[in-house]
């Protein structure tokens, strides 16, 4: 057996992106602003002070900056499931596999 492979469908790429993730607790729908720490055309991995489970769906705003679209802001929303939670200091960090998205029409 092999140890250290690469297991990604797709490259991930290190940015710091801001998202805005949404999701249920005790029935209430809770919003929580925040950035990304990498992304990848799949997935994406974030630090919060949230708590989020693994197999609990989300769903977030993702936008790419006028830098990256050499246009304006594009905003993406995505429907998702957390893969992975870990702690950390002050937050946790959070893994998430994109199920599907849509690109938003017009500014936010």
């Amino acid at each position: 057996m092999q140890t250290g492979m690469e297991r990604r469908a797709s490259p991930r790429f290190m940015m710091s992106l801001p998202v805005q993730v949404q999701y249920e607790s005790d029935a209430m729908r809770i919003e929580h602003r925040t950035v990304t720490r990498d992304v990848s055309f799949r997935g994406l991995y974030f630090l919060a002070e949230a708590s989020f489970r693994a197999g609990s769906p989300i769903e977030f705003i993702l936008t790419l900056p006028k830098e990256i679209t050499m246009a304006g802001d594009v905003h993406i929303r995505c429907h998702a499931h957390v893969v992975r939670v870990e702690e950390h200091d002050v937050a946790r960090g959070v893994a998430a596999h994109i199920d599907r998205y849509e690109f938003l029409p017009g500014p936010m």
